[in-house]
């Protein structure tokens, strides 16, 4: 949606998941689409059995699973070990795709590579993958760039940071040696957004399903205080106890916090008792609001898992300025 926005013509996608292909051919209608397991799509991309089209491109853009990374849950002890990302799946090391996702771009030779992963990939030892990362890239014949960038200076609303990894063919970055950085040997790609961040008031429509009355959850929100970021804040001043850290809340004054596709989360308004809806989760994350999906739920999930499009877009845009359009 994001690239689309800023005038490409995307031509084809790959997804594993079922659901997520279904919305995302139902809404894109891509002229390929590939259902599968990325490690499938590499060997036939080695035997040339893709279309031409899909060799040469402009821009290959991989978001990898990446949960490994996340700077929730058990991170390292994750690292490694098999894991099926969604129901219905073959098994697979989350932590290796993006190397994977690498492969690809080895054998389809895209001008322009984009990758993106969660922050927490930049933190602690998984910096260790960022190093690894960059060494194959420049393997495949990539030089690499990271960028942390928050989507509630893009023109998001919503507070999203989110690690890019942008990357020029080495033959084509010959022509731009002269503009070349002395320290990073890379084309020098800037990416600065000071967009004025939109607090949630600007989209909330408090049309989403509503607590009810009489529940624990409702106890706590009849509970919130200035300065409560979720749940947990109540819950420790009434029961003493850490509980409903994962209920965020959305306050009307401030920037929509992180969405997350964690079902076991809830995001609550802070100014009326009743979760986010779906028109709220489709404006924060900057979808169109008639995106097609079966169910809230599922919107919920895919505003959860994506880059929000117009965050996309700004990427794009200036990758489109400052290096394709020199080309």
């Amino acid at each position: 949606m994001g690239y689309k926005l800023a005038g490409f013509d995307v031509i084809g996608c790959n997804e594993i998941d079922p659901r997520m292909n279904r919305v995302y051919v139902e809404n894109h209608h891509p002229k390929f689409n590939y259902l599968c397991d990325i490690r499938q799509l590499v060997e036939k991309a080695k035997a040339h059995e893709l279309p031409e089209e899909l060799y040469n491109l402009d821009i290959l853009d991989g978001s990898p699973p990446c949960s490994t990374f996340s700077i929730s849950g058990s991170r390292e002890d994750a690292w490694g070990k098999e894991k099926k990302f969604r129901e219905g799946q073959v098994a697979q090391v989350l932590d290796t795709l993006f190397f994977d996702f690498i492969d690809l771009a080895n054998e389809l030779r895209p001008k322009v590579v984009i990758g993106e992963n969660v922050k927490g990939i930049l933190i602690g030892n998984a910096i260790d993958y960022v190093r690894r990362i960059i060494e194959e890239f420049d393997k495949a014949g990539y030089t690499c760039q990271t960028f942390l960038l928050d989507a509630q200076y893009m023109g998001v609303p919503q507070r999203r940071e989110r690690a890019f990894f942008i990357c020029m063919r080495k033959d084509i970055a010959e022509p731009f040696m002269e503009q070349i950085d002395f320290f990073t040997r890379l084309p020098k790609l800037t990416m600065e957004f000071n967009e004025e961040p939109i607090p949630f008031k600007e989209i909330e429509d408090a049309k989403g399903r509503k607590i009810n009355p009489g529940t624990k959850t409702y106890t706590l929100w009849q509970n919130i205080e200035d300065g409560d970021t979720s749940l947990a804040d109540a819950h420790r001043r009434l029961f003493g106890k850490e509980a409903f850290f994962n209920s965020m809340l959305f306050d009307p004054e401030k920037v929509a916090p992180t969405i997350v596709a964690d079902t076991h989360s809830c995001q609550i308004l802070k100014s009326h008792p009743c979760y986010v809806s779906r028109g709220e989760h489709l404006q924060c994350s900057t979808f169109p609001m008639d995106y097609q999906a079966e169910s809230d739920k599922e919107i919920g999930y895919m505003v959860g898992m994506s880059v929000p499009p117009i965050m996309m877009a700004q990427v794009a845009s200036q990758v489109y300025e400052q290096w394709l359009s020199k080309m």
